[in-house]
């Protein structure tokens, strides 16, 4: 994004789920450290009614979707039974003709898709209504086993905590890595969890390990400079490797030595926007060894190189 303040509007229908209205507002608050401005609205001023005993009230309608450049719909109740109004669709498909994205959060998808803005595309929404989803608008490629998708201009994502992973996903795509952890810090949340981890892994005989992974990470995060094996991962985790990396890929969506990858490249991120330092130099310091080993991870999991990387999003 090149404008200084980018606009954002959160749609609040009728229904609407507290948390899944919140977690936009809040990531792109209004506050001198976001290049974004935010406005809450409805289908018009004045009192709208939530979910969960919660009521909210508006101060615009649908007509401040006309200067937003990104629009949020927050997941609402009984989305497989209700279609919103037709002013609604109308004016999320007139945003989208004049090339404003979209992003739904949990059941927000179905708004979406009853503007037929998913039609042919690929999109997920709350694991509980993907079959609902699927029944209802076929022409849409639903997966049920990701945190959300990213068609470019049209955006969703499953339950309500992976809407902060989806609006993380979405700073991250403005304004790179470091202010999307600046908002994670802020918001005491995961920096980065991937569109393409699972929604849910059914257990049925819950393992406790999780606060060990969890401090693995973190050590892990802390050494990425240093040989890092599988071995050595799940010697710090004190389980077998066999066993650390099949919990591994079932927590996180990757294997344990592809998230340390992505990990080294999310770190050479940040020196590229914060740091003078030359590729090599960062190369060295996130593990990855040399400059050249950087710009094929970078091409391949990025799309880009080093340079321009920091040509976009350095300070």
């Amino acid at each position: 994004m090149t404008r200084t303040n980018h606009r954002v509007a959160v749609l609040v229908l009728d229904g609407a789920k507290p948390l899944d209205v919140g977690i936009p507002a809040q990531v792109f608050s209004n506050r001198p450290s976001m290049p974004y401005e935010v406005r809450v609205c409805g289908a018009a001023p004045g009192l709208v009614t939530g979910g969960d005993g919660l009521s909210y009230h508006v101060a615009d309608g649908l007509e401040a979707l006309e200067q937003a450049d990104t629009i949020f719909i927050p997941g609402y109740r009984e989305p497989a039974t209700t279609e919103p109004a037709a002013s609604v669709v109308a004016a999320l498909q007139d945003a989208h003709a004049r090339g404003a994205r979209l992003a739904a959060i949990s059941t927000g998808a179905f708004a979406l898709a009853a503007a037929g803005l998913l039609d042919g595309k690929r999109a997920t929404t709350h694991w509980h209504y993907t079959k609902a989803l699927e029944r209802r608008y076929p022409g849409i490629r639903v997966d049920e086993n990701v945190l959300f998708v990213d068609e470019g201009d049209v955006l969703t994502s499953a339950g309500a905590a992976s809407g902060i992973d989806l609006c993380l996903h979405l700073v991250r795509r403005d304004h790179g890595i470091a202010l999307s952890n600046h908002v994670a810090r802020r918001l005491v949340a995961a920096p980065y969890r991937s569109g393409g981890q699972a929604q849910y892994v059914p257990r049925s005989v819950p393992e406790p390990l999780g606060d060990l992974f969890a401090t693995t990470r973190e050590w892990a995060l802390e050494h990425l400079g240093e040989p890092l094996t599988l071995e050595a991962l799940a010697r710090n985790a004190k389980v077998s490797a066999r066993t650390f990396s099949r919990r591994f890929v079932e927590d996180t969506g990757y294997t344990p030595m592809q998230w340390v990858l992505r990990a080294r490249v999310d770190l050479a991120r940040e020196l590229l926007e914060r740091s003078d330092l030359g590729v090599e130099q960062i190369a060295a310091r996130v593990g990855l060894g040399s400059g050249a080993n950087l710009r094929l991870h970078f091409q391949r999991i990025l799309g880009t190189s080093p340079t321009e990387y920091r040509h976009t999003f350095s300070a």
